[in-house]
This record gives C-alpha cells, sequence and structure tokens, in this order.
C-alpha cells in the first residue's frame, strides 16, 4: 500500500510517499480502509520530533475514518464493512497518512448510517478535546455561560456545537469572514478577536461560567479578568502560561478553576468518540472541511494547517 512517513524528523520536508506492507490487525484491532485522515498542528508537532512516536520511519496522522476491512478476533461492536472513525494515533501506533491503517478498538466507533465519512475524517481530535474540555472537565451545564476562543479552528467549531446542543449560551471570538458561519453552527455571540475593546466587548455579553482556551500565554489574565465567580477555564494545545499573570488575585478572588489537558490523556478514546459519531449522525455537529488534499500533497497540508486561516479541518483523502 503506499503510506506517508517520515523517517527523521523536520519540517514537511521530511515527508515522503512510500510503497509498504498492508498492515495486519491484532486481535484487539480493525484495519479499516482510510477514506479520511484529519490534518492537525499535532500532526506536524510528531513530525517535528516534538513529541516522540514510538519508532521511525513512522506514518503521520492522528485521525481517521474509513471503513472496516477486517475485524480482530477479540473485538466486539464492529462488523466488516461499517465505517468507523478513529483517533489517537501516530505517538505509540501507525498513523492514518496511508490507504489502510490498522487501529485499537478502544479507539474508534462505528458511524451512524448517513455520515458523511469525510467529514469524519477531520473529527476525531477537534471534536474528542472539545467533549473532554467542555463536558467531562469543565461540566458545561444548561443555561451557562460559554467562551470558546478562536471558534473558525478545528477545536473552535467543534466546542461551538457541542456548547450549543449542551444548552449553553455560547460567546465565541473568530475572524469577520467566518461571524456568519458560526451563528449558524450555534454561536449566540461572535466577537472579532481583533477588536481593542475584547475584554469589554466579552464582559458586555455575561461573564462565562466555562472558558475553552487554546493561547493561555496571551490571554491567561484576560480569561481571569472576563471570567464568572467559579468559573472553569481549560486550556488546550501548545502554548507557555508561564509568563503568569499579571494579578492574579482576581483568579482567587472568583474562586477559579485552571485544567490543562490533552486528548491524549483520555482514559479510553472510544467513549467520546462514540459520542461525537452519535452527534455527527443525529446533525447536531458538522466538521466543516476546507480543502482536501492526496496522499502526495500531506506535506502541502502540514504548512497549510500550521499557516493558513480557513474555517474547520484540513483533511487528507487516499
Amino acid at each position: 500500500m503506499r503510506a506517508v512517513r517520515y523517517h527523521d524528523y523536520g519540517g514537511s520536508e521530511v515527508l515522503q510517499v512510500d510503497d509498504v506492507d498492508r498492515p495486519e490487525p491484532a486481535d484487539d484491532e480493525v484495519l479499516i480502509e482510510v477514506v479520511a485522515a484529519g490534518i492537525n498542528p499535532v500532526d506536524t508537532y510528531f513530525v517535528a520530533g516534538s513529541y516522540e512516536p514510538f519508532t521511525l520511519p513512522m506514518i503521520p496522522g492522528v485521525d481517521a475514518a474509513g471503513d472496516a476491512v477486517e475485524v480482530g478476533a477479540a473485538v466486539e461492536g464492529v462488523s466488516e464493512g461499517d465505517a468507523v472513525v478513529a483517533t489517537g494515533l501516530s505517538k505509540d501506533h501507525y498513523g492514518a497518512c496511508a490507504e489502510y491503517v490498522a487501529v485499537p478498538s478502544d479507539r474508534l466507533a462505528v458511524l451512524p448510517a448517513g455520515v458523511d465519512v469525510v467529514e469524519a475524517g477531520g473529527a476525531g481530535v477537534a471534536a474528542v478535546t472539545a467533549w473532554r474540555a467542555l463536558i467531562d472537565h469543565a461540566g458545561l451545564e444548561p443555561a451557562e455561560t460559554a467562551l470558546i476562543h478562536g471558534g473558525s479552528g478545528g477545536v473552535g467549531h467543534a466546542a461551538v456545537q457541542i456548547a450549543s446542543v449542551a444548552g449553553a449560551r455560547v460567546v465565541t471570538t473568530a475572524a469577520p469572514a467566518y461571524h456568519d458561519r458560526l451563528h449558524e453552527l450555534g454561536a449566540d455571540v461572535v466577537l472579532d478577536y481583533g477588536r481593542d475593546d475584547l475584554r469589554d466587548a466579552v464582559a458586555g455579553a455575561g461573564a462565562p461560567d466555562v472558558i475553552l482556551d487554546h493561547r493561555l500565554d496571551d490571554y491567561l489574565q484576560f480569561d481571569a479578568d472576563v471570567a464568572a465567580h467559579d468559573g472553569r477555564i481549560v486550556g488546550i494545545g501548545e502554548n507557555d502560561p508561564e509568563i503568569g499573570f499579571t494579578n492574579d488575585g482576581v483568579a482567587r478572588g472568583k474562586d477559579l478553576t485552571y485544567q490543562f489537558m490533552s486528548m491524549f490523556n483520555t482514559p479510553r478514546l472510544a467513549d467520546p468518540l462514540e459520542r461525537v459519531a452519535y452527534l455527527l449522525g443525529e446533525g447536531d455537529l458538522e466538521i466543516e472541511v476546507a480543502p482536501t488534499y492526496g496522499l502526495d500533497e500531506v506535506a502541502t497540508a502540514h504548512e497549510d494547517v500550521m499557516a493558513d486561516s480557513f474555517l474547520g479541518k484540513l483533511v487528507v483523502t487516499p
């Protein structure tokens, strides 16, 4: 089969397409014929060596969706021919930027009939991170206010929808070009993240009970200033909040809770993936697919995911 691999760490230039043997699934694995593999910033971190995978050469691609073509003897609940979605690959397991990938059954979920498999290919990291942050960690409840920084991003646009479905009032930030679509996806208030009076604008929209932040290095103090009393702030992504508060008394005065998380710490990825699959099937979650790429274009996709502004996710279709 054809697979993208990197034999050394570096930038997009180390990615190449190789001919390799098709994997054989273990007893607890499902072999997927890949229809779509999402591209995430974290994929570039693995290639750069910031997070070391278990071996080299390595196939990148944390997210996958496709058709189950072989099912291991110990796997339950998955049948050959099922459409499935998976995540959590490319760290301790070969990734999804290939024609086939073998996935442990505790990292996948069966997709309901009618779900767009290419769309599902971009769901994994984005939607599972959003679910874990808002529901598992922050305990978002109906009628609460949620502030989602960067609502047009992969995690951001999934979080807007999950918060809306949970019954929260959703405030988000994004470039003006994406405001109308974010309203359609469930945001009640959309603010230009570049405005000079953003702090006042967020406060005017109502003190958020829950804040999802992918840039704590920029917004640590901001979040404390705008949060409601007993607010819960969840930090994701690559950032360096060690810069500290300019006034941490605000956080203490409001009894704020800060949670730092990584999707890779999820005890069993199949659990939130099943929720995500259900929302996709019900039409309550849409993954916006920006440009798609072939295997020969994965290097370009890695460059674009770090450089370009777009709504939603970049997806590879082998």
